[in-house]
């Protein structure tokens, strides 16, 4: 029996939808959003039930939104809905040390204070952040959202995409944008080649709960075997993002919760306090992963489907955002232009604009993460004396710090806090 939800494939040149998102993560559902506010018919197809993805049972997971990242969900209506839950990050402290050793005394802090337009970031958890996506989407007219369903195959010919769905149906679309993550089916069925690079190395992530209040400080230790970032969260509880070695990761994963806890601490430290595990455990195996292009005929590709990388910055999410915002504003201006919205010279100008600084970025958290995540004498004493230099100088400290906001570069308009 047909599902009524899902659209009949249609013959010529009318179509089903302007476009197709495979994915229906974080940068899918934003990307549909933006896409929307342009008269755009949207359809967004999910291998994942909805019920899954909305589920609101606090796990831990969080993001870092950078204050770019944030003007982009205020643009797409969304940061009114989690701006209760998000927590304003005022300073960012970067470490280098043992385990049980306490930290260097080289220490590069970055204050928002030093610049004009506010935090430097936001700490949202993960079931604020999805859920109002995702209400907002099914909210929202010109959006259809296809979940528990797989795209299986695609066909491109001169005006358009043929999308095959895993239940038999298929789905004509202008261009289909792959949001579907690091293996991702969109960029493979379309011949996009990657480099992947494992790291050795798995991120352990959890949330605790600690006894004295966080300030608002964002922390990152780096230690030999990979860095640990103390994020905080609304009220006295802090995100954990801590790396190990493969190997270490495993078996500290298989700990009991308290046995887990004594791990942690002498990496943690005590300048909150006594500490408690809150919420669920997770593992995340780290590497890099970057395709070798964002485009191809009616393709493009767009966050971890693109580039995937280290977290040791936190961009990897702002890093897809902006990729979003850029997509967003290359299509509305094709489409104001007239143009064919799917044409291989609208795609080229979103590769042109992203790609090297997502390269970039990717290589860049590459190098910072085979600098730090190790133990030889001289790289330590070259590292220390380089964030000390960067500490020193308030012109350098003050670059970094709008880097991290996400506020250089071109910025995409829906980032600037303009409409599309």
């Amino acid at each position: 029996m047909d599902n009524p939800h899902v659209p009949r494939i249609s013959k010529g040149m009318t179509f089903d939808t302007d476009i197709a998102i495979v994915g229906g993560g974080l940068n899918g559902p934003a990307l549909a959003l933006a896409l929307a506010q342009i008269g755009l018919k949207v359809t967004v197809i999910d291998a994942l039930d909805l019920k899954l993805r909305k589920n609101a049972k606090f796990d831990g997971r969080s993001y870092s939104l950078a204050h770019a990242s944030m003007r982009l969900m205020q643009g797409l209506g969304i940061w009114p809905v989690i701006a209760d839950d998000a927590q304003p990050m005022l300073e960012i402290k970067v470490t280098d040390g043992r385990a049980g050793e306490g930290p260097s005394p080289f220490v590069m802090q970055f204050d928002h204070a030093e610049i004009e337009e506010g935090p430097m970031g936001y700490m949202v958890e993960d079931r604020h952040l999805r859920r109002a996506l995702l209400d907002a989407v099914k909210s929202t007219p010109g959006i259809t959202q296809i979940n528990g369903t797989r795209v299986v195959g695609q066909e491109v010919d001169a005006n358009g995409i043929t999308i095959t769905l895993d239940s038999g149906k298929t789905l004509r679309a202008r261009l289909i944008i792959g949001a579907d993550g690091r293996s991702s089916g969109t960029g493979e069925r379309a011949g996009i080649k990657r480099v992947v690079q494992g790291y050795g190395q798995t991120a352990l992530v959890c949330a605790i709960d600690h006894e004295l209040p966080h300030g608002g400080v964002a922390h990152q230790f780096f230690m030999p075997p990979g860095p640990l970032a103390i994020l905080p969260l609304k009220g006295n509880r802090s995100s954990i993002v801590w790396s190990e070695t493969t190997q270490n990761a495993a078996r500290i994963h298989a700990l009991p919760d308290a046995d887990y806890i004594d791990v942690l601490r002498p990496r943690f430290g005590s300048f909150l306090g006594q500490i408690s595990l809150a919420g669920a455990r997770f593992t995340y195996p780290l590497g890099l992963s970057l395709a070798h292009e964002m485009i191809a005929p009616r393709v493009a590709l767009v966050g971890d489907a693109a580039h995937g990388m280290h977290p040791i910055a936190g961009q990897g999410l702002n890093a897809g955002l902006r990729d979003v915002a850029a997509l967003a504003e290359v299509i509305a201006d094709a489409q104001q232009r007239g143009e064919d919205i799917g044409s291989d010279a609208a795609l080229a100008r979103y590769q042109e604009w992203r790609r090297f600084d997502n390269t970039s970025l990717a290589l860049a958290t590459d190098s910072f993460n085979k600098l730090f995540s190790n133990d030889n004498p001289l790289l330590r004493a070259a590292r220390d004396l380089g964030m000390a230099a960067v500490n020193a100088l308030p012109g350098l400290r003050r670059s970094f710090i709008r880097e991290a906001a996400g506020l250089s570069g071109e910025l995409p308009r829906l980032m600037q806090g303009k409409p599309l």
